[in-house]
């Protein structure tokens, strides 16, 4: 996830912070301070509780990705939003037991946390609001151990509780899924997941307009969007399984040379619409020209600039025989709309978004359609 900062690393695990992540710290400071008209005192609650429950948000986080390492599955790091924090897994495992370990893991971290505060209370003689919400939270907004000791105390229980929703993007949705998963296919277990949590999320924008507020809208619609998503991409991975680069990638590409210009990059883009260009010597690829390092050259240099002075290097071309899904991945990874394909160092032509594209559409309709193409 681009514009985050690197705070530290647990386990090999980058923990970073976006930079909108201070936004979170002004709202608390406003809705502690000026809004519940607390001042100064108010403000500086609103922060400390804010940071310490997002030390709770990487603990729950973690929580998944110790998981996940466990099974094997990479984590290439956590990043902390103003809305919460992600950790992103290179993959989840399609095993349902795995699944449901590493989904389980997030909450049972904060419940585990609700056990060792409230032995700390009774050890401190400290509230935790229970037995007495109410009054609990009449005194909050003062910068006092007893204020702050409730609110996380209360606040952490309630993530852990949240996140069992059974709707994505939440845990309990994963959770639901891999239970349902042990019963029918993944596919058929991810549609009912993503119908019940899309029923969920609309009962929560009808309690929100009904008197629930705004902040219960902003989650349905989140619940919305994240199972939405989630049924996308199982889709996608379904209508993908077993087909490979070879039966889908565009073979009539053109390559420049590290010689050519960008002028004729453009000319070629006109006359044919591709965008992105494999650059070759002798049928060996050496780099790639992509739209968007096209247009950002031409605003900075001449058209006659030479195409090896502003390629790029550093592009891993895919195989004929890598997975469609995977392919697909890595390009939303990578934020490109093409990948070269190259077979024992010969360049071939190039896998494109567009490639994709097409083959999702036919395969939507027929499943069967590419079966045997090579």
């Amino acid at each position: 996830m681009g514009n985050s900062i690197r705070l530290f690393s647990v386990k090999g695990i980058d923990i970073k912070v976006h930079i909108t992540f201070p936004l979170i710290l002004v709202w608390s400071a406003v809705q502690f301070g000026l809004l519940s008209g607390r001042g100064l005192e108010g403000a500086i609650f609103g922060v400390v509780v804010t940071l310490i429950l997002f030390v709770i948000v990487v603990l729950h986080e973690l929580g998944h990705s110790i998981a996940a390492l466990r099974y094997g599955v990479p984590v290439k790091q956590i990043v902390l939003l103003p809305i919460g924090g992600v950790a992103q897994l290179s993959r989840m495992p399609e095993k349902p037991i795995e699944e449901f370990v590493i989904a389980i893991a997030g909450p049972l971290v904060n419940f585990g946390l609700a056990i060792v505060l409230a032995v700390l209370a009774v050890v401190l003689g400290l509230e935790i609001g229970i037995g007495n919400m109410p009054l609990t939270f009449s005194r909050l907004a003062r910068a006092s151990l007893q204020s702050v000791f409730a609110y996380v105390f209360i606040s952490n229980l309630f993530l852990g509780l949240f996140n069992l929703i059974p709707a994505f993007p939440m845990d309990g949705g994963r959770v639901f899924r891999s239970l349902l998963a042990t019963r029918i296919n993944y596919a058929r277990a991810t549609r009912i997941a993503v119908t019940v949590g899309q029923g969920i999320a609309w009962l929560m924008a009808l309690w929100g307009l009904l008197g629930g507020g705004l902040f219960i809208i902003v989650i349905a619609v989140f619940i919305l969007i994240g199972a939405s998503q989630e049924g996308q991409l199982v889709q996608l991975k379904s209508l993908f399984d077993g087909l490979k680069v070879e039966q889908a990638f565009s073979r009539g590409v053109k390559s420049l040379t590290p010689n050519s210009t960008l002028r004729e990059a453009v000319e070629i883009t006109l006359s044919t619409f591709q965008s992105d260009f494999p650059v070759c010597e002798d049928d060996q690829l050496v780099g790639l020209l992509t739209q968007s390092r096209l247009i950002d050259s031409l605003n900075r240099l001449s058209p006659e600039t030479f195409v090896g002075q502003v390629m790029e290097v550093d592009v891993s071309p895919v195989e004929p025989k890598d997975g469609l899904f995977q392919v697909q991945q890595r390009l939303a990874e990578l934020s490109l709309d093409a990948l070269p394909v190259v077979d024992q160092g010969i360049f071939l032509g190039l896998i494109t978004s567009r490639d994709l594209n097409e083959a999702y559409r036919l395969l939507s309709k027929r499943p069967d359609l590419l079966a045997g193409l090579t």
